[in-house]
């Protein structure tokens, strides 16, 4: 019996179809390489890993140190997010096959400053940061500096200018640039006040594949505010330290 040319144009592309379906699958097998929970802890505890987690962590414990040492600022608390995972499964269609383990660290500082001398410390800071960036080879301390709009900033807290944000605005609350991030809480609003909020609850550590932690563990960003009177939060951007690549290459950045 005779095939229309419709139901032989059907077949046709069904038998398309199906290749592009059977390569489509061999080339996934091919490239996924989805790693075990095992080898996962494997990479994340070998001494590369170690060695590259340490000096990631401790260049930016400096950076904390440094707030601390150099500025008003009194340091409080502080939280440490070390996490290793794997690339999405293994899925070659996720959009990232480069790699299949990644690993980085983050850490969060919480300090305390009297409100009533919030002009003097962040002044105080800027100078730190005036020093720093003064530097023959800065590295690891307070990258924030003097601007015009800074220096209005410090005025308007001393009382000694308008909120250099313009008027019928919010309160400042936070000086940055690529690599640090200063928040504050708000000390001349009374309503809508924006404080700085307590860090994300820590999931169940399992190092070294996930690590958490908070020093002093007893304290709280609430604590630190009663003691002191406000509360300041130094962010850090999250420092990418170690790679394992899908042909076995390992990478380290620090």
């Amino acid at each position: 019996m005779a095939l229309s040319r419709t139901s032989r144009t059907a077949r046709k592309l069904a038998a398309v179809v199906g290749a592009v379906g059977v390569l489509g699958t061999a080339s996934c097998s091919a490239g996924g390489s989805s790693v075990s929970p095992g080898e996962l802890r494997k990479y994340a505890g070998s001494e590369q890993a170690v060695q590259a987690r340490q000096h990631a962590e401790t260049h930016l414990r400096g950076i904390v140190q440094a707030y601390d040492k150099d500025t008003p600022l009194t340091l409080a608390l502080v939280t440490v997010r070390d996490y290793c995972k794997t690339s999405s499964s293994g899925d070659w269609l996720s959009g990232d096959d480069t790699y299949k383990v990644r690993c980085d660290v983050a850490v969060t500082a919480y300090y305390g400053a009297d409100p009533d001398r919030i002009g003097d410390v962040l002044d105080g800071v800027l100078a730190a940061g005036d020093r720093y960036k003064a530097a023959p080879t800065p590295r690891g301390g307070v990258a924030l500096g003097h601007d015009d709009h800074r220096r209005k900033l410090v005025a308007y807290y001393r009382g000694h200018g308008p909120n250099p944000q313009g008027p019928d605005t919010q309160e400042p609350s936070q000086i940055s640039d690529t690599s640090q991030t200063l928040n504050w809480d708000m000390v001349r609003t009374h309503q809508h006040r924006t404080l700085v909020g307590e860090p994300p609850v820590c999931v169940k550590p399992d190092p070294p594949v996930t690590r958490c932690d908070h020093e002093d563990q007893s304290t709280t960003v609430t604590d630190i505010r009663k003691k002191y009177g406000m509360v300041f939060e130094l962010s850090l951007p999250t420092l990418e330290y170690y790679e394992v690549f899908k042909d076995g290459q390992t990478h380290t950045t620090w």
